[in-house]
């Protein structure tokens, strides 16, 4: 089926010059090009889940959060204040 469409001139020019490359009509080089495209359009590529561990972050031994300038202290140590 023949069809009219603007195609930007860099876009036309790699277009050629794959088809110059690859010895293809530049016809063949287009419409791979376009069924390449849709078909990653209409189901984008997905990778693996990101996924992450949880872990426990209890309080250390000796610590107590009643008091949090202390826990401060204790933390960043007394020169800090």
């Amino acid at each position: 089926m023949r069809t009219t469409l603007t195609i930007d001139d860099d876009v036309l020019d790699r277009a050629r010059s794959l088809a110059s490359r690859l010895h293809s009509p530049f016809r063949r080089v287009v419409n791979e090009a376009l069924r390449v495209g849709l078909q990653a359009v209409e189901k984008p590529a997905q990778g693996r889940p990101y996924h992450t561990r949880a872990r426990k972050m209890g309080l250390q031994a000796g610590r107590n959060l009643d008091n949090i300038q202390e826990l401060i202290a204790q933390i960043e140590g007394e020169d800090q204040r």
